[in-house]
C-alpha cells in the first residue's frame, strides 16, 4: 500500500506541475498527452513493484528486482512498439543522428566522470557477482527506454513548444522527465509519512539531464543506456 500511495502522489505531482505550466502556454500544450504521461508512470510502477507484490516472486532468493525490471521493460518495449509511438521515435534505434557523436563524446565523457567522482567519494564495500550482473544490466535497460524513450516523447508531445538550447531542441517535457527520474529515487512514502532526499535528488539531476541531451542529440538510447549500466556498476569496480 505504501508503493501505491507514493506512486500516486508522483502523479499528482506530475499532473499539477503540468498542467500548472501547460496553462501558461495554453496554445502549446496537450493535457490528453500529459495524462498518457501519467498512465505509462503508473503502469511502470506497477510492473515494477510486481503489482506492489500481488505477483508472486519466481526467484525468492535474490536481492535484486529482477522480475520486476523484465516485467517493466517488456511493458515500455510493447508500448513503444505501438504506431502512435514507434521505437525510432522514442530512441529505440542504433542509428545515431549523422554527425552527433563528435558532440556526445565529451558529455558521455562528463557523464562518465561524475559517476566516477561519486564512486571514488563514496566508496562501495563490493558486492556479489548477482550485484554487479544486475548493475550492468537492468538499471540502464529498463530505465532509460522508459524516461529518455515513451516516457520523454509523450511529455515532449504534451509540450510541444521549443527552446535551443546547447544544440538540441528543449521542451518542459524534457525538464518534467528529470524530475519524474529524480523522485523516483528520493521521494517515498512509509509508515504514514512522505519523504523526500534533495541530496538524492541532486545526485539523479545531473545524470539525468546529459542523457536527455544526449537523446535528443542523438535521436538515440544507445549512449545513455551504455553510460547509465557504466553509473551504476562503477562502485563495484574500482
Amino acid at each position: 500500500m505504501d508503493g501505491l500511495i507514493s506512486i500516486v502522489a508522483i502523479i499528482v505531482i506530475l499532473l499539477a506541475s503540468g498542467t500548472a505550466v501547460g496553462l501558461i502556454r495554453r496554445d502549446s500544450f496537450s493535457l490528453r498527452w500529459l495524462l498518457v504521461a501519467a498512465a505509462l508512470v503508473f503502469i511502470n510502477d506497477l510492473l515494477l513493484t510486481r503489482a506492489y507484490g500481488l505477483i508472486p516472486s519466481i526467484l525468492p532468493d535474490s536481492d535484486w528486482n529482477w522480475e520486476g525490471k523484465i516485467l517493466a521493460l517488456i511493458a515500455t518495449l510493447a508500448i513503444a512498439a505501438l504506431p502512435v509511438f514507434g521505437w525510432r521515435r522514442v530512441g529505440l534505434t542504433l542509428r545515431q543522428q549523422p554527425g552527433s557523436l563528435k558532440a556526445a563524446i565529451p558529455v558521455a565523457i562528463l557523464y562518465c566522470a561524475f559517476f566516477a567522482a561519486l564512486a571514488f567519494a563514496f566508496p562501495n564495500d563490493g558486492g556479489s557477482p548477482e550485484a554487479l550482473a544486475f548493475q550492468l544490466t537492468m538499471p540502464g535497460f529498463e530505465e532509460e527506454p522508459f524516461y529518455r524513450g515513451i516516457l520523454l516523447f509523450a511529455l515532449a508531445q504534451a509540450f510541444p513548444a521549443r527552446v535551443r538550447f546547447l544544440g538540441v531542441e528543449w521542451s518542459w517535457g524534457a525538464i518534467l522527465s528529470c524530475v519524474l527520474f529524480g523522485l523516483a529515487h528520493a521521494f517515498g512514502y512509509s509508515d504514514g509519512t512522505f519523504s523526500f532526499e534533495p541530496f538524492i535528488m541532486a545526485l539523479t539531476a545531473v545524470p539525468s539531464l546529459l542523457a536527455v541531451w544526449l537523446v535528443l542529440r542523438t535521436r538515440s538510447l544507445v549512449l545513455p543506456v551504455v553510460l547509465h549500466n557504466f553509473g551504476n556498476a562503477i562502485a563495484y569496480l574500482l
